[in-house]
């Protein structure tokens, strides 16, 4: 048995409120528990986006009720609500923003980026407050690279998912520019030919690249700052329609994932360890608790299973594939909240974060 810190996932949508059909708080924090997470920071992309204090803390109270494990919060901004920023500044761990089209009316282009820029409360070098996020994938990362040289912000960059996007990240870090980047494992570990075969159940944004990206992903492990899920749930009936969203659940699937990775050679525990739970809290600013930690049986096989998973969506892009190393027990704030796939915590027991500082 190995014991890890309770893992950290920066990167997922729970849907709430406006689409409950497709994921809870409560069926995705559970789904965050079973897959060894204890702290997940939700995106601001709701039916009704998170862009005022009103509209954050509704959500929040929503959440209070219904959460099993820590959960932290994003804000979101279309360029208009610059008055809301000193408001919100210390209750969520940052501010996402959309460079690309993707789920959820917040695109802005490169006028309102600069303003927006210009006018959130980021942090100088020193590293306090918090960052801006970006969704800016393909041609709009130079722009993004552009904005951030300017500004002198921090900045993390989401779901890399391509050599070019890396390599040109890469080379912006070299040159001092504030940024982290994480990456998906649905990136590590799906390649465009999978696409074909899973067709909408392998939709998401960015879309799933050619081998040789994802070869360039692994070989460069260590440019990358940390894994994020971006769980983003949709129903079976969504998926089948003729015009399927993007977007695929991966709370549960993460972890066994990159643990038979190990088991690979791919990568280390030491890896793991800093890719979903020293960095993510050295990049936000999130409160850890030395408690909180995950068992887990590196050695035990399984397939994953559709019929086992407690998203309400009900499916994986990796049904069906077998993995070696299984959630064993899940301990929050020393309380055993998951134990051998069951559930122990009590709705509405996890906490409210707000970054340290």
């Amino acid at each position: 048995m190995i014991t890890l810190p309770g893992l950290i996932d920066i990167h997922v949508h729970l849907r709430t409120p406006g689409q409950e059909e497709k994921e809870d708080f409560y069926s995705g924090t559970q789904a965050a528990i079973a897959g060894g997470f204890t702290t997940i920071l939700d995106m601001p992309n709701n039916e009704n986006p998170i862009t005022t204090k009103e509209l954050l803390e509704e959500k929040i109270d929503i959440a209070k009720q219904n959460i099993v494990c820590d959960v932290g919060f994003y804000f979101g901004s279309l360029g208009d609500n610059f008055a809301q920023f000193p408001q919100i500044e210390k209750e969520v761990f940052g501010l996402k923003l959309f460079l690309n089209p993707t789920t959820g009316n917040f695109l802005i282009d490169e006028e309102k980026l600069i303003r927006i820029y210009q006018s959130w409360p980021n942090p100088a070098p020193d590293g306090a407050g918090q960052p801006i996020l970006l969704h800016c994938e393909g041609e709009t990362l130079p722009l993004a690279l552009k904005v951030i040289k300017s500004s002198g912000k921090r900045t993390h960059i989401c779901h890399v998912s391509s050599q070019m996007e890396l390599s040109q990240i890469i080379k912006a870090k070299q040159a001092g520019l504030l940024i982290t980047c994480g990456v998906t494992p649905h990136h590590l570990f799906l390649t465009e030919e999978d696409s074909k075969k899973l067709g909408p159940y392998g939709l998401m944004k960015p879309y799933l690249k050619p081998q040789k990206d994802v070869d360039f992903l692994w070989q460069n492990l260590q440019f990358i700052d940390l894994i994020e899920s971006d769980h983003a749930p949709h129903t079976k009936t969504e998926k089948k329609s003729d015009h399927p969203p993007f977007g695929v659940p991966g709370l549960e699937t993460t972890l066994p994932l990159l643990l038979t990775a190990v088991h690979d050679g791919k990568l280390t525990l030491d890896d793991i360890i800093r890719l979903m739970s020293t960095n993510p809290v050295k990049i936000f600013n999130i409160p850890t608790d030395p408690n909180t930690k995950v068992e887990v049986d590196p050695n035990e096989q399984y397939t994953i299973n559709n019929k086992l998973l407690y998203t309400k969506c009900g499916w994986s892009p990796f049904a069906g594939k077998k993995v070696r190393g299984k959630i064993n027990s899940v301990y929050l704030h020393g309380q055993k909240v998951f134990d051998q796939g069951q559930i122990l915590a009590e709705k509405g027991s996890g906490k409210i974060l707000v970054p340290n500082g």
